[in-house]
This record gives structure tokens, sequence and C-alpha cells, in this order.
């Protein structure tokens, strides 16, 4: 019989699938609907078999990601009610465990749940990718790229779990009562530290970063990142081609680790002028301290989110709750196993307030790229080959890009482009 708890998390698991289903159905028939012909508002970005396509493949991901999510639902209920309790019943662990062998098992079974995943990212991008003209990754590439991925990610979150499991111990000990706001820094100082080191120790072994060869090009963004205050300390180019045509643009680091970097597909598809003012984009979000709130926000829900593991982990009532052994109040482990699987059904939630702030933003970098650059028309000009290359729909349904888009559509970004007084 399922407990009180059970029945929670499973309604808010049902719930965020239910509101994602009338969401994604919403947007089908709006899709649908539009896709009979060419609307008014996307003449001179598509033609009519750019705009079949653009709906054709906008449709079939959607529908896949139905399949997806109503799997993903079955299957974490199945967890809850079922393999939880028989996993951390049959493996105890608690103080009385070295937390890096509770980590290992909290490792593993986080793991094991994300083995179907890879079918999906396998239809993903050797189904619907190739199938619209996307996909360059080879077979052999993608499952070297899932060996690497387990060979690095599985040490990380070992290590990520058993060090946490290792501070709770330690400081609950010491400081019961703010053991979580050290345990906390600690861990966002390790992730400001990944940040950092990501670009120049992980993302080499995935794909291959070169300097921006010298010319105009070149001249032109790093003239562009003295006279906006950015001094990168160099423009680099990424082979994203060799997975997929889809391209990009960001910049990462800190300090003199700060860099530029650009798709060698984006590269390749737009012109000198709209390259600087996609540049001028991604420099706005780091000159108008985008970067630096963002942060501050993941700061601050981060902590919030530690108080919580701490009440958590002294409640009885929370393990008897989900079946678990009350020895697993001893370890952080399973708690952060719990949290990970479902704590989605409930952030789902606030998810529209991180994008309200995010399209905000969205919109700020956009001001500042045509400023800096003089005309909003390249940058306007450099978002539609955007859209037309990667075949995004630019006219989604309201509702769904309230829930899930972090980005405001090309039509209002042009709008906010045009209202611009330079």
């Amino acid at each position: 019989m399922l407990s009180f708890l059970q029945i929670i998390i499973l309604v808010f698991g049902f719930l965020r699938l239910l509101t994602d289903e009338i969401l994604r159905s919403r947007n089908i028939s709006h899709i649908t609907s539009l896709s009979k012909s060419l609307p008014d508002q996307v003449k001179g970005v598509m033609n009519d078999q750019e705009w079949t396509e653009c709906s054709s493949y906008t449709l079939e991901k959607s529908r896949m990601s139905r399949v997806e999510d109503m799997c993903s639902f079955i299957l974490l209920s199945s967890v809850l009610v079922f393999a939880l309790p028989w996993y951390f019943s049959e493996w105890t662990q608690g103080a009385s465990v070295s937390p890096w062998v509770c980590s290992l098992f909290a490792s593993a079974f986080l793991l094991l749940i994300q083995v179907p995943d890879l079918f999906f990212d396998w239809f993903r991008q050797f189904g619907v990718e190739q199938k619209y003209g996307f996909n360059q990754s080879t077979k052999q590439l993608w499952i070297t790229d899932k060996i690497k991925g387990f060979l690095i990610g599985f040490p990380f979150l070992f290590v990520l779990i058993g060090f946490l499991d290792w501070l709770f111990r330690l400081l609950s000990s010491i400081f019961p009562s703010f053991w979580w706001i050290l345990a906390f820094c600690a861990f966002f100082s390790v992730q400001l530290l990944i940040f950092i080191l990501w670009p120049k120790l992980i993302l080499p072994l995935f794909n291959k970063l070169t300097p921006l060869d010298d010319g105009e090009l070149k001249d032109r963004l790093m003239k562009l990142a003295t006279q906006t205050g950015f001094h990168a300390k160099s423009i680099e180019v990424i082979d994203g081609s060799k997975r997929s045509t889809h391209s990009n643009a960001y910049f990462t680091g800190f300090g003199k680790f700060r860099r530029i970097v650009l798709f060698d597909t984006l590269v390749e598809q737009m012109s000198i002028d709209e390259l600087e003012a996609i540049v001028a984009h991604e420099i706005g979000h780091y000159r108008l301290g985008h970067i630096p709130k963002r942060l501050i926000i993941s700061f601050l829900v981060g902590l919030g989110g530690f108080a919580f593991i701490d009440y958590l982990s002294k409640s009885e009532w929370f393990y008897d709750g989900l079946s678990l052994p009350t020895e697993s109040m001893g370890s952080l482990a399973p708690l952060i196993v719990i949290i990970s699987l479902y704590s989605g059904g409930f952030t789902f939630w606030i998810s529209p307030i991180s994008n309200i702030f995010s399209r905000k933003h969205e919109y700020e970098a956009d001001k500042f790229a045509a400023i800096s650059t003089g005309k909003s028309t390249f940058l306007s000009s450099a978002l539609r080959k955007l859209y037309k290359k990667n075949k995004n729909f630019p006219l989604p349904d309201k509702w769904l890009s309230f829930f899930h888009h972090s980005h405001p559509s090309l039509m209002e970004r042009e709008h906010a482009l045009k209202d611009l007084k330079l």
C-alpha cells in the first residue's frame, strides 16, 4: 500500500506530466493550424518549403517528447514504489557505512536510472535529427561519446556525493544547526571551479577548439571585445559540425580564462557583420552582469535547497514514508538520490519565474548588441538565419513559451529591436 508521502510525490509528478501534455497538445494544434500556409509574419524568414519542414520538425520533436515524458513518469513511479525501498534496504547506507561506499551505491543507482535515456538519445540523433539533415555524428562517435561521458561522469558523481556525505557527517557533528551553510559553500565553490576548468580540461576530450584564423573577422571581433570592455584572451572555433549542423556561440570562463567560442557551423553560415552582432549579444550578457546575477540567484536557491536537505535529513517520517530504513538517516547519499529524481515535480511550477528573468536578459543583451554595433539589422538578420538553419519554430504557443522557453521568440525579439532608437 502506498504511503501518503509516496502519493504526494506521484501526484506532483503526474500533475507535471499532465500540464506538459496540455501545453504540448496546445502547441501541436497551434503549429498544425499554422503549417497549412506560410504566415505573413514569417515571410522573408522562410519560404513555403522551409516553413513546412520547420513545422514538421517541431511537431516530430514534440511527439517524441510526449513518449519520453510518459516513459520517464512510469519509470520514476516504479522506482519510487519498488526499486528505492528494495535497493536501500538491501544495501543499507548509514553512519556505520563509509561515505564513499554509500556514494558508490548512490552513484550506481543514479546512472542505472539513466540507461533508458540512451535509447531516446539514439533515436533522436539517428532518427529525428538525421531525417531533417542535422546529424553529422557517426554511430561509432556516438558510442565513444557515451563511453567518455560515463568514464568522466561516474567518477565525478562518486566523488561529489562522497564529498558531500563526508562533509555532512563531519560538520553536522560539530555544527548541527548550520552545517548545511558550510557544506553548500563548499559545494558551490566546487561548481565554480568546474565552470572555470571545464573548457580547458573536459571540453577538449569531446571537441577540438582552434584559434580563429587571422583576418577581418578576428580583427573586428577583437576590436569589438576591446571597445565593449570584454578583453577576451582569445576567440576560438569549436568543431560542432562533426556532430550536428546546429550552430551557436557563447563565452566561457572567468578572468584570464575568459574566451569567446564560435561554432564552426556558425562561422560558415553568417556574414562578418552578423557574427559581430552575435558576439556583441554574448558580450552583453557579461557586461550587463547577467552571469553574476544568475550565480547569485543560483546561490540563494541552492542555499535554500540545502536548508531543506537539512530538515529532511532529521525527519524520520520522510524515510518511513518512502519505506527506507531509518539507518539511512546517517548518510546524505540516499537523500541526494531522492532529491535528484523527484524534485523536478515540485520545482517545475516555479520554472516560469526563471524563464521570465532569462527572457528579460535576452532582450537586454539584444539591445546591448544593437547599440555596440550601431545597428539592429545585423542582429535581426543573424537571428533569422539561426531560426531558418536550425528549423526553430518562430511562432510558438504563448503558454508553452511561458512555461518552457528561456528565450523570446524571433518575432518578439525583432519587435523589441525595431522599437530601439539608435
